[in-house]
């Protein structure tokens, strides 16, 4: 079967919508995919202010945001499909939605709701893919190792770098993944103080120097040591960590280069809890680093100081799949619940058992 799909996702970043156009194969439960088009639309200041205070909302202005995102949303997709010319040739619609809320076991809200995009559309939608799992009492995320199991079988190690960094590892008998720690979202705002949206290849990371007092607090957060399955909302970052470090009012440099070497350690620390739960241990195996923070050259080379001992070498793969990789797999996870086949792993989330995840919108039949 051949299916062609847009995917969408938008990050805890803020950075913008990502789209992409994609067309995915299953031969003989073999699947593999080719990226058509693609394109990344920056939020203007109002929806990225009106995301951003979501969560300070009420009900009603929640649910009003909820459909206007949805709208927005699906008149990005139709801008998409006339400037590539894809009319007639998309099969389906996937969204990942914008995460307002996530406290598993209770509950997780992302906006951006399928029916107004299918509305807009009139092509079938899936949305809301975290929700079956935490009522199965999940932590609703990380979702996108299934994608990784099917769509890159060379790789043990995978680690996405967005808002949040979260990591995944597949041996022939388990499957593991956990978010690791806030990242980009917390370092784009401490770049604003440098008049910046973000810091471009690290680069005022790499003019600072890591403030170690601060280190051992960001890195003595209980979080830490919690046991996977786990996960993060987005307040950890910009409620508890963004205020401990103004607290030391640090140069700029300093803080996102201190930051930077908690990021380095906390995906280290991960990488070696999976190994301990496994009894793995790494002749010489690559990671595949993605999401945004993949572009940041100095966080890259902080990563390989601290992984090349564990015999775990970094690999960034071409720009396309580094920011998109996760468009691409909600695609996919849209077509397994188009399916209707698992999406979710209950090894991974901690639910009760493996699900079928996401709503399903009819925009026309």
């Amino acid at each position: 079967m051949v299916y062609k799909v847009i995917g969408l996702m938008s990050g805890s970043s803020l950075d913008g919508l990502d789209i992409v156009f994609v067309e995915i194969e299953e031969k003989g439960g073999k699947w593999n995919y080719q990226v058509l088009n693609t394109s990344c639309v920056p939020y203007d200041t109002d929806l990225y202010e009106k995301l951003q205070k979501a969560p300070e909302l009420s009900a009603r202005e929640l649910a009003s945001l909820d459909a206007f995102y949805g709208k927005y949303i699906g008149k990005q997709v139709n801008a998409f499909i006339a400037n590539h010319q894809l009319d007639y040739k998309v099969g389906l619609v996937v969204s990942h939605g914008h995460t307002v809320f996530h406290h598993p076991p209770y509950y997780t809200t992302q906006i951006g709701n399928g029916a107004f995009i299918a509305a807009e559309t009139m092509l079938p939608v899936v949305s809301d893919l975290r929700t079956m799992d935490v009522a199965m009492g999940g932590q609703g995320a990380p979702i996108v190792p299934m994608g990784e199991n099917l769509l890159y079988p060379d790789f043990k190690y995978f680690l996405n770098i967005g808002g949040i960094a979260n990591i995944s590892f597949k041996s022939e008998h388990a499957y593991d993944a956990f978010d690791v720690c806030p990242a980009n979202r917390v370092m784009n705002i401490l770049s604003q103080d440098l008049g910046k949206a973000y810091d471009e290849f690290g680069e005022n990371a790499r003019k600072g120097n890591i403030m170690e007092s601060l280190l051992d607090q960001l890195n003595a957060q209980e979080y830490y040591w919690q046991t996977f399955p786990k996960s993060l909302a987005n307040e950890f970052g910009t409620d508890v960590i963004v205020p401990l470090i103004k607290t030391f009012q640090l140069k700029p440099q300093d803080a996102l280069c201190t930051y930077v070497e908690h990021i380095a350690m906390q995906v280290c620390e991960a990488v070696q809890q999976i190994n301990r739960k496994r009894g793995f241990s790494p002749v010489s195996e690559k990671i595949m680093v993605t999401g945004g923070g993949a572009l940041n050259a100095f966080l890259v080379e902080r990563l390989n100081v601290h992984l090349n001992p564990l015999n775990i070498y970094v690999e960034v793969p071409d720009r396309q799949m580094v920011e998109f990789k996760e468009a691409i797999i909600m695609a996919l996870l849209g077509i397994l619940r188009w399916r209707e086949e698992f999406n979710v792993l209950s090894s991974v989330t901690g639910s009760s058992a493996n699900s079928i995840g996401g709503a399903l919108w009819m925009g026309k039949s």
